[in-house]
């Protein structure tokens, strides 16, 4: 398809000014088709990009610039029109000050390059719950990435006809041609202080420039996902969020779905893809990261997963860890960062074996000997720490049959969850909706020796871990979920809201060892929640919510009845000390826009401790 024969008459309009602006060579509308995809990786292998992996059919080891290997977080912007609507959690610059300093880096960026239309629909094509993003890119990489994580193409454009409401989305890395100049296989992008991701709530536009990795460029990621959908959402009533869902089957058959909210590192993927220890139980994966829900007309809130791949961290990722995301990598994925070996196969820190043969290529391209182990040496990576592979979702082996349904899945319950050595028990039932975000409004992980930002001790808070992707103030989003389960009562569906709770797969024992298994064994604290949303007499009512009865979780093995007490079980001192340091250090942040319900929550929780 040509410009010409685009029958959105916004949509062409928008992509002619972009060429005016940018000056690219060319103009390719992307299709979506299996032979695009194909020959977008023939430009970026035959251009010395990227690396044909010997090992693994159909997949390809990408390496990026040293400056251009993870988000930027303090290039990411919310350029909302006030500072006070983007909140104190986020970067802001005044709107009209960005879009003018973008347009002047804008001007020739795409001088002797292609500019490739990419229409995208996050969600199935169709669906309700769906939105249509279309991003404007110079990088070969960014359309192949999108093929996975995205559905593109014509179908996009058909759903979009003549006047349909898209999100606009401009990228570039930054590096124009001259005449007869080529990137010589080295990964373009432009210096740290041009990059910029940029977000306009108002507008629904995203703009990034100079960088070609991961979410600064694949914009239907964070970008449109979670920070433009978090606004959309807020304003049209539902819910944007970065969560996994997972399809829980027990052993009589019976189906409930749950999504689940966790910071980094606090184990998200692996329970994504959780292989249950639990006999008879099923785990099933929606989707490992974002959940996107709506009520329907029968009062529940239904999710979809927005994405069609994973965009995972590689390094830890193995057959102990995650023995279905290793299956899932098998073929037709790009590897971005990671060491590639001598027999034409990727490696990377923890994955579970050394590298075998004699040399190694580590992320930077440079020749190293091949670790004997897979144990990380600080600073000597062979992988990037933050090197990532991108696989259909489709090739998942424990992919629900239900992830692509348009309708959505029924969420049963919400899981937040920490990184949290003491006080926070293993599974926790909020009192009520309002006490659920009281609980996903203080999630966060504990800080230990290893970071040098904070002091050890420190409660890194991440609340709804949406912290790094809201893309207004948090005390208004905390307020939306207020709103949501105010909306479903006085409509008569309260009784069909998600119940709420609170997880901690990370307790430590004095000698500092992990009480809990973790990973397959966290099923046995989801079977304590499914059971919980059948409304089984299986929890103690306590001053911090409904905790598990003695022995209705059979305990693993190694894990004593001692431990299991412990693990599900109030700490008096250790909460008075967690409502103080909300009291005093997070919930002070949010200002007066920090809802009057949750104040209320805290002060609540605490009587009932002193009591």
């Amino acid at each position: 398809m040509n410009l010409n024969e685009l029958k959105h008459a916004g949509l062409k309009k928008w992509i002619e000014d972009a060429v005016s602006l940018m000056t690219p060579e060319s103009v390719e509308i992307c299709d979506g088709s299996k032979a695009e995809y194909d020959r977008m990786i023939k430009v970026l292998v035959d251009s010395g990009l990227g690396t044909p992996l010997k090992a693994r059919p159909n997949s390809y080891l990408f390496h990026s610039d040293p400056s251009d290997v993870a988000r930027v977080e303090n290039r990411t912007y919310i350029a909302s029109k006030t500072e006070d609507d983007a909140g104190p959690t986020n970067h802001w610059i005044d709107p009209v000050e960005l879009k003018k300093t973008m347009t002047d880096l804008y001007k020739g960026c795409m001088k002797g390059r292609t500019m490739y239309v990419i229409p995208f629909s996050m969600g199935p094509v169709g669906s309700d719950i769906a939105k249509i993003g279309v991003e404007i890119s110079d990088s070969a990489y960014v359309v192949v990435n999108m093929h996975i994580m995205t559905r593109v193409g014509s179908k996009v454009l058909d759903v979009l006809g003549t006047d349909g409401f898209y999100v606009p989305c401009f990228h570039s890395i930054g590096k124009p041609l001259g005449p007869g100049e080529s990137d010589n296989g080295k990964w373009p992008c432009a210096p740290l202080e041009h990059k910029y991701i940029s977000h306009f709530p108002e507008t629904r536009e995203i703009w990034s420039y100079g960088s070609g990795y991961g979410g600064n460029a694949l914009l239907g990621k964070k970008c449109l996902a979670l920070r433009i959908a978090s606004v959309l959402a807020r304003d049209e009533g539902w819910l944007a969020e970065h969560m996994l869902i997972l399809k829980i089957t027990d052993p009589k058959g019976s189906v409930k779905y749950m999504a689940c909210a966790f910071p980094s590192a606090c184990g998200k993927t692996n329970l994504a893809m959780l292989i249950p220890t639990l006999p008879g139980w099923k785990v099933e994966t929606v989707g490992d990261d974002i959940a996107w829900m709506k009520f329907g007309a029968d009062g529940r809130l239904y999710a979809i997963n927005p994405e069609s791949g994973f965009f995972g961290v590689a390094p830890g990722t193995n057959n102990d860890s995650n023995f279905n995301a290793m299956e899932s990598i098998k073929s037709n994925t790009i590897f971005t960062n990671c060491g590639l070996t001598e027999d034409g196969d990727i490696w990377w820190e923890q994955i579970g074996y050394g590298a075998p043969g004699k040399e190694i290529l580590d992320w930077k391209g440079n020749k190293k000997p091949a670790p004997q182990t897979d144990k990380a040496v600080k600073g000597e990576e062979v992988a990037h720490p933050n090197a990532r592979f991108t696989a259909p979702a489709k090739q998942c082996p424990v992919i629900a049959s239900e992830w692509e349904d348009p309708k959505g899945v029924p969420i049963s319950a919400f899981l937040f969850g920490g990184r949290r050595p003491s006080t926070i028990p293993l599974i926790n039932e909020s009192k009520s909706w309002i006490h659920g975000v009281f609980m996903g409004s203080i999630t966060g992980s504990e800080i230990t020796a290893a970071a040098l930002d904070l002091a050890a001790g420190t409660i890194r808070r991440d609340p709804f871990a949406m912290l790094p992707f809201c893309g207004y103030h948090m005390g208004d989003y905390f307020k939306h979920w207020i709103n949501i389960g105010k909306k479903a009562e006085a409509e008569g569906h309260g009784d069909k809201l998600p119940k709420i709770f609170f997880c901690n797969w990370f307790r430590k024992d004095k000698d500092d060892h992990f009480i809990w298994p973790g990973y397959g064994e966290n099923s046995r604290a989801l079977a304590w929640v499914f059971e919980r949303c059948d409304g089984k007499d299986n929890c103690v009512e306590t001053a911090i919510g409904n905790l598990p009865k003695p022995g209705t979780i059979e305990p693993p093995a190694g894990v004593s009845a001692e431990a299991m007490a412990e693990l599900c079980s109030v700490d008096i001192e250790g909460w008075k000390k967690e409502i103080a340091d909300v009291r005093e250090k997070h919930y002070p942040q949010f200002g007066a826009k920090l809802p009057k319900e949750l104040s209320e929550e805290l002060d609540a929780i605490e009587k009932r401790l002193n009591s």
